[in-house]
């Protein structure tokens, strides 16, 4: 039905996350329809980005410096480290400018089924940044769902013992909810009415 070209660039938006063929067919036919204003000057910005973005060395983040512009911000409170699961959750945070602080993106989360574990994952840089620096807080921002819950538990056993608060974003957040498809709104009040899990792991005990 369509030439191959066409049919490899449906395939290739197909593959994208949130994008089945039928979105693919769809903005593939866009691109096409709109070849010198949309998909010329697209291809031109693609390239460009795939040839300067880099991921940072100190938090994950993707920039076209590296350091990232945010790890090196000398407004940032670098005592303060708010652990997210992805690139799109550290956006998510920085969109309404609710937080002030440094990140650490994960890559993910732990998934037993998956075959993720720790070693997987960007964990044991983190234990050696807090231990490196005088790090006064840590912002567990995982989701809520059962496999962030996990990652998040996972985190607060490595630094039982260790003389650092350990708090988690509050209310506000639904379960199951993940950051970037949440409003600035609910994250501002979930950010800023922080949970300390040291107390909680307190109480359990």
């Amino acid at each position: 039905m369509y030439s191959k070209e066409i049919d490899l660039l449906i395939n290739l938006l197909s593959s994208l996350q949130g994008i089945g063929p039928r979105s693919a067919r769809r903005i593939a036919l866009q691109l096409i329809a709109k070849k010198n204003t949309l998909m010329m000057p697209l291809g031109e910005m693609i390239t460009d980005v795939a040839k300067l973005i880099e991921k940072c060395k100190i938090c994950g983040n993707y920039d076209s410096k590296n350091p990232c512009s945010i790890c090196t911000n000398e407004k940032r409170d670098e005592n303060i480290i708010c652990i997210v699961e992805e690139v799109s959750d550290l956006w998510a945070l920085e969109r309404g400018r609710l937080y002030q602080g440094v990140y650490h993106v994960l890559g993910g989360t732990l998934d037993a089924i998956r075959g993720i574990s720790p070693e997987k994952l960007n964990i044991d840089y983190l234990f050696k940044k807090v231990r490196e620096k005088k790090i006064n807080e840590i912002i567990l921002a995982t989701s809520l769902t059962t496999a962030g819950q996990t990652t998040a538990h996972y985190i607060v056993s490595k630094f039982k013992g260790i003389d650092i608060k350990i708090t988690r974003l509050a209310r506000g957040l639904p379960a199951g909810g993940e950051l970037d498809y949440l409003d600035e709104a609910t994250l501002s009040q979930a950010l800023y009415e922080r949970i300390s899990v040291n107390k909680e792991m307190d109480t359990k005990a």
